[in-house]
């Protein structure tokens, strides 16, 4: 029988009595999995929001507390509401001992693997070790406390196994320090000058939630399950670990050490445009106008200035003159990947932390996203159409 057709597909006819069946793009482009009051993102319109605010306004007005406490529970807090939720969140830093016990064998263990690897490895432990139980056994405020827990310990996860493999010591959280500039205190050793602090504050603002990318997607897929609550972040972590995701700040670095001067940028970029060679840090699946998130890195950038920046800002204008001409209707525009980069160096982050950095902010958006899906009982399982030689098929 014949199965359902959507978006402008033909049916495809199926050897099987089944007529419920949906063919759907490659890569569910345009298909709606599932309801959510987290955000969206508007590509036509260069905009996207957090619950009913500018995600953008967030990043460049509001902790990161404030936002995430947002995500988590609703509304913004008011001036007792934040105090109260940073002590909850600052409490919740302190690592198991058997965690830090391992942290410098997972830092060895790790060191030649994607720069997530440690932190998978670091936070199942560390989940373990919390006795994280099945979300479908748990009640709300359990969930809220897992959520918050693994949203505290990811920075510091992240900081310490970086200074182990730097051949330095782990330094602690501080409790007189918010989020942002403790993650840049445990990572440096040093407090964040005050140009720094906004720029990372407005970063790992900026990336909590982005619409139902790969990453959060598969944290919904697992927690639709009911699977424990690590077990949803660890599934999201290795969805960002890849290149095509949340690897690409530091590449598109290496797109500005590679073109190296400005009588350079013409003939690189011809070169690599008409060899077929990615522009790390340009185009977006969503957006057909600039990143919103670029846009306001690239001003954060400015307000630091100096050669790097504009040198940046001159590969940026001379990239996409030249992308609208051998691309024309394309739209190619800088994505978030390319100024994070460049305000990531300015802050004095290490390249292999830039996606480190990104997962710092984006745990937030999907433990949020898991506590949302709990409320749906109903398992993600999606069916596959066989393409393969028709069986049953005879055997030796």
């Amino acid at each position: 029988m014949p199965a359902t057709s959507i978006q402008g597909l033909e049916p495809v006819v199926r050897d099987r009595m089944d007529d419920s069946l949906i063919d759907v793009p490659r890569g569910l482009a345009g298909v709606v999995a599932a309801e959510t009051a987290l955000g969206d993102v508007r590509g036509l319109e260069g905009f996207y929001h957090y619950r009913q605010y500018s995600a953008v306004e967030l990043a460049t007005r509001k902790p990161f507390e404030d936002v995430w406490r947002l995500m988590i529970d609703g509304e913004l807090p008011t001036p007792e509401q934040a105090a109260d939720f940073s002590g909850t969140a600052r409490a919740a830093r302190v690592l198991p001992q058997p965690v830090l016990t391992e942290l410098p064998a997972i830092a060895a263990a790790t060191a030649h693997a994607d720069s997530l690897a440690g932190l998978r490895v670091a936070l199942a432990l560390a989940c373990a070790a919390y006795g994280f139980a099945p979300l479908y056994d748990q009640d709300q405020q359990q969930r809220r406390k897992a959520a918050i827990t693994v949203g505290a310990i990811t920075p510091v996860l992240l900081a310490a196994l970086h200074r182990i493999r730097a051949g330095g010591k782990i330094i602690g959280p501080r409790d007189d320090l918010d989020h942002a500039a403790n993650y840049y205190w445990m990572l440096t050793g040093r407090e964040p000058e005050q140009c720094q602090w906004h720029a990372i504050n407005a970063y790992l603002i900026s990336t909590i939630d982005h619409g139902f990318n790969a990453s959060t997607f598969t944290s919904r897929v697992i927690a639709s399950t009911g699977a424990d609550l690590g077990s949803c972040v660890l599934g999201g972590l290795g969805s960002l670990s890849g290149p095509l995701h949340g690897g690409a700040p530091s590449r598109a670095l290496d797109t500005l050490d590679a073109i190296g001067t400005e009588d350079r940028i013409d003939g690189w970029v011809r070169d690599s445009v008409n060899s077929g060679r990615r522009m790390m840090g340009f185009g977006h699946a969503i957006y057909r106008t600039e990143d919103p998130r670029s846009a306001m890195l690239k001003e954060i950038a400015r307000g630091f200035g100096g050669p790097r920046v504009d040198f940046a800002i001159k590969v940026e204008e001379s990239v996409i003159a030249i992308l609208d001409e051998l691309k024309p209707g394309r739209a190619l525009r800088t994505n978030v990947e390319f100024y994070a980069g460049v305000v990531m160096e300015l802050c004095d982050i290490p390249r292999q932390m830039f996606t480190p950095t990104f997962a710092t902010g984006r745990v937030i958006g999907w433990t949020a996203h898991i506590l949302e899906q709990t409320a749906d009982s109903k398992i993600i399982r999606p069916s596959s159409r066989y393409i393969g030689p028709p069986p049953p098929q005879p055997f030796d």
